[in-house]
């Protein structure tokens, strides 16, 4: 599907704008809006009115760009002189001037509906338009590609980047009379409507297949491969039936535990020691390297214990249920903790069954800030334990299988990857005039 072109076009004179269509102007967005900010944190303080805001992560996650009231929005306070000063209104964008790297720096979304004496952070910047422009199509200009480069190529700093006022007030626009604007503003709503759709319809697929696959382990390694198995209880409810030659026991009868020290030690990138692991590996099936280590010296002021090739590594913090594998001796952090398996148990049957225990952890788990699991909750996990060559015959069931689902959300992951290239250029091309939308008619 493709949409036609603009009869005329002139130079637009700025270099990564091209040309632009007759009629329509390049300006600045201090000539389109005003921008303010409004120094209101999430800091209460006593005798201050009490509000609700935006906050940055109401920008940044925003899928469609766009700002509803929620009870959800965060509370703070705020002198009275500054909610009225600060609220928000129809039509209002914010933005998003600081984040930790440039591509997360720039966004915009449009606040669509909001009562009265809603505030918004001082992590964000307010855009408001001057009349004879729609906020909605330049919601849309401030996040297409081309204006989101020029904010990255713009943009300081080294630890966190920073756009300044001017950075967005330079930003330059291909702006067409309102008519157009609000043309193509309705034509973006739509068609990136549908786009979205198709990708909330890839994602559901994601997760049907993440719920799939976490059954087919489950019942693998709790009842086994031969549906006809004579069965007993195990006394774990969670655990049910297990087939009947199957010992039931707890983790430390067939692995030690590992608890890293406390003390975090110092890291290098120089390849100078041991591999330094951490939560970002447990995804992956085994570990065979990673781009941080801990050198010998590192290791002992801090204390630090080396773990061993061959164990199985796993959350103790927050999400449970990951685990992997180190091919190589590592030294781990301390939201993670290992088994290590002795003779009767399989190191790739014991990460399956550590997967699959995730709602284990997740009840025994202490909160304060954060759910932890102790080295007992990890000595204790029951486990349903066939006899080592079954074991085996299990792991190469689900190495096969698995790989069948690893294999479609592959290709439901390339799927949203190409709609969002396919949405991003759209916008591009309908903000920049290189399509003509005005006839919703496109050519095919």
């Amino acid at each position: 599907m493709s949409f036609p072109s603009y009869p005329n076009y002139k130079p637009s004179g700025v270099e990564w704008l091209g040309d632009v269509p007759e009629g329509w102007e390049v300006k600045r967005a201090r000539a389109v809006g005003v921008f303010s900010s409004s120094g209101i944190d999430k800091k209460s303080v006593e005798g201050e009115q009490a509000v609700q805001m935006f906050n940055y992560l109401d920008v940044y996650k925003s899928p469609a760009k766009t700002l509803r009231y929620s009870d959800d929005l965060m509370w703070t306070t705020a002198a009275a002189s500054k909610v009225v000063e600060h609220s928000v209104s129809t039509g209002d964008i914010l933005l998003t001037p600081s984040s930790e790297t440039a591509d997360d720096i720039g966004h915009a979304a449009r606040v669509e509906s909001v009562p009265p004496n809603i505030v918004f952070s001082y992590h964000l910047l307010r855009f408001k338009k001057r009349e004879s422009h729609d906020a909605a199509f330049l919601t849309y200009c401030f996040n297409a590609a081309p204006v989101r480069s020029y904010f990255e190529s713009v943009c300081t700093g080294t630890t966190r980047k920073v756009l300044v006022r001017d950075d967005f007030k330079n930003a330059p626009f291909a702006i067409p009379p309102l008519a157009e604007q609000t043309a193509i503003a309705e034509f973006l709503d739509r068609e990136t409507g549908k786009i979205d759709e198709l990708v909330a319809e890839q994602r559901r697929l994601m997760e049907l297949l993440k719920e799939k696959r976490q059954a087919v382990i489950s019942h693998a390694v709790t009842q086994g491969l031969n549906p006809h198995a004579p069965m007993k209880p195990s006394g774990i409810e969670w655990l049910g039936d297990v087939p009947k030659h199957w010992a039931v026991v707890c983790a430390k009868r067939v692995a030690s535990i590992f608890v890293p020290q406390r003390n975090k030690p110092e890291l290098n990138t120089d390849g100078d020691g041991v591999f330094w692991v951490t939560m970002e590996q447990m995804r992956s099936e085994e570990v065979e390297a990673t781009n941080l280590w801990v050198s010998e010296t590192a290791a002992k002021v801090a204390g630090t214990r080396v773990l061993k090739a061959g164990a199985v590594i796993a959350s103790c913090v927050g999400t449970f249920g990951l685990a992997t594998i180190n091919t190589a001796d590592v030294i781990i952090n301390q939201q993670l903790q290992a088994f290590i398996p002795h003779n009767r148990i399989e190191a790739r049957f014991l990460r399956h069954c550590v997967i699959s225990a995730g709602n284990y952890f997740d009840q025994i788990g202490t909160a304060a800030t954060i759910t932890y699991v102790n080295q007992a909750g990890f000595e204790n996990l029951p486990l349903a334990v066939p006899p080592l060559e079954e074991q085996r015959a299990i792991v190469a069931f689900l190495e096969t299988e698995l790989a069948k689902f690893d294999t479609l959300t592959a290709e439901a992951q390339r799927a949203i990857d190409l709609l969002q290239e396919r949405r991003t250029a759209l916008i591009s091309a309908a903000v920049t005039g290189q399509i003509d939308v005005r006839n919703p008619s496109p050519k095919t």
